[in-house]
């Protein structure tokens, strides 16, 4: 491979650290993981991981990869971090760490976050979100209680790696503080909020926008990883809004349809969006746009536990057949949260299958149906939907399904080649160094050469779909669980 420029995403991740290098065509040139020691959950919903593991893995990382590129790390001219969002760390005078990780699902300060939600009611009401039990607001008041004047700053994960690089403190990017209680609309922290749970504004970090500079690679950080002394250290972004990125839907009207075990639909629009039921909410866009987005709890689980071959042999007989004889809901758990609110929701069927292709093709039916409505709904609270859905996730790769995904929405879908968290973390890492923005960097490291695609909507099964999908909504509407949408 050549030594021109390249840029290093790297996710840190609940189970590894992963790095992956890229050129500004999108092309690999290297990619490392390496192991991180599993949480520790307990009473009361606590969630712990030794956060002193983080930044060895990362350095054995970037070490792995720069030693494998033609100039041994001196072409890489970025570097960005992505984590998981919510995870906080106590630190001390110089950054050193003073406690474990709090990770995103801890839920030992849901009280907490409850009186923080009371607390900026209009603040929370006019960003169009909810301070939920796993906020890390909450445990970042909680530090204070714990680790006393000894506390000098509450960090996130990507913060921590960015002093390791930089030797200094680094800002928090808005998308990792979100939760902490950053409102990003405001360009502030909730300040009546912390003020009146007595929590100093001076324990919170800075806070800036994805793909900004935070600061440079110093001549430790060199010696340990093989970066070059000087390498820009940009901010990254939540790993759920970097793997957004990362499918290439980074301009307004673009939208992607994550198919994992449940169901994401997450996109960009120029204005904040306030969804009343709640079912939708937005992290703030590198640009300043908006990244709305909402989770199903329908989804690729819908047809598990099958092993792989079944549903590969599943998915030709589905195709063979066309539509479905039936109508069914495939939800299997209690409870929808987008894109409608109903905590009494239950799978349904209208009919019974033929047989168990009928059901099978019922099943892919009936999460696509839930994507249109997902679309619908964003479309309802005047966020426009252009060109052709992206998608992403495990059900992604069922070709059978993108031809269902695609006829049911009426448009195009263009599944992602590399919607990883890592890959968009070296966008945000591009943006700025080999690319002038955001924009041209997805355009130019996603939809090149070797891009897969796009599956286009099968006209003779438009109008059964369209049937279907009438006969599944008018349920939904039945059972009462629109009513909040």
């Amino acid at each position: 491979m050549s030594s021109s420029p390249v840029v290093i995403g790297v996710d840190v991740a609940t189970a590894a650290v992963r790095a992956l290098c890229v050129d500004g065509r999108g092309r690999v040139h290297g990619e490392a993981r390496e192991p991180l020691p599993p949480p520790v959950r307990g009473p009361g919903g606590t969630s712990e991981q030794d956060a002193r593991a983080w930044w060895p893995a990362v350095e054995a990382a970037l070490r792995r990869i720069t030693h494998g590129l033609p100039a041994h790390g001196r072409e890489v001219a970025a570097v960005a971090v992505s984590a998981t969002s919510g995870t906080i760390v106590p630190a001390g005078p110089g950054g050193r760490l003073i406690g474990p990780a709090l990770m995103y699902d801890d839920r030992r300060a849901a009280a907490t976050n409850a009186e923080a939600q009371r607390l900026g009611a209009a603040r929370w009401d006019a960003l169009g979100l909810t301070v939920g039990p796993t906020a890390a607001l909450g445990r970042a008041v909680g530090c204070l209680h714990t680790h006393g004047p000894a506390l000098r700053r509450v960090l996130h994960t990507p913060e921590v790696i960015g002093r390791a690089l930089t030797g200094g403190p680094v800002p928090a990017d808005w998308s990792h503080a979100l939760k902490t209680g950053y409102d990003p609309r405001s360009g502030q922290w909730a300040d009546e909020v912390f003020a009146a749970l007595g929590f100093p504004l001076a324990l919170l970090p800075e806070v800036g926008a994805p793909g900004t500079e935070a600061g440079t690679v110093g001549r430790a950080a060199a010696e340990a990883t093989g970066l070059p002394v000087g390498c820009s250290v940009r901010l990254g972004m939540t790993d759920g809004c970097a793997g957004q990125l990362a499918t290439g839907a980074v301009e307004p009207g673009q939208f992607v349809g994550v198919l994992g075990t449940t169901y994401v639909l997450k996109g960009v629009s120029t204005a904040l969006v306030r969804d009343p039921a709640g079912a939708l909410y937005s992290h703030r866009h590198p640009d300043g746009w908006w990244l709305p987005g909402g989770a199903s709890n329908t989804g690729g689980e819908a047809i598990a536990p099958l092993p792989a071959p079944r549903i590969a042999a599943l998915d030709r007989a589905a195709r063979k057949r066309g539509p479905a004889s039936y109508v069914r809901y495939p939800l299997r758990r209690e409870g929808e949260r987008f894109p409608f609110v109903a905590p009494a929701a239950r799978g349904f069927a209208l009919g019974t299958p033929e047989d168990e292709a009928d059901a099978h093709r019922a099943a892919l039916e009936g999460v696509a149906f839930v994507e249109r409505l997902a679309v619908e709904r964003v479309r309802d609270l005047g966020v426009p939907v252009s060109g052709p859905l992206f998608a992403a996730g495990g059900g992604s790769r069922s070709p059978v399904w993108n031809a269902i995904r695609a006829t049911v929405l009426d448009r195009p879908v263009r599944v992602a080649e590399r919607a990883e968290t890592a890959f968009g973390a070296a966008l945000l890492a591009a943006s700025g160094t080999l690319h002038a923005s955001l924009a041209a960097c997805a355009a130019a490291m996603t939809g090149g050469p070797g891009a897969p695609a796009v599956t286009e909507p099968v006209p003779a099964e438009r109008a059964a779909l369209d049937d279907a999908y009438g006969r599944f909504v008018t349920e939904l509407g039945r059972r009462g669980w629109l009513d909040g949408a």
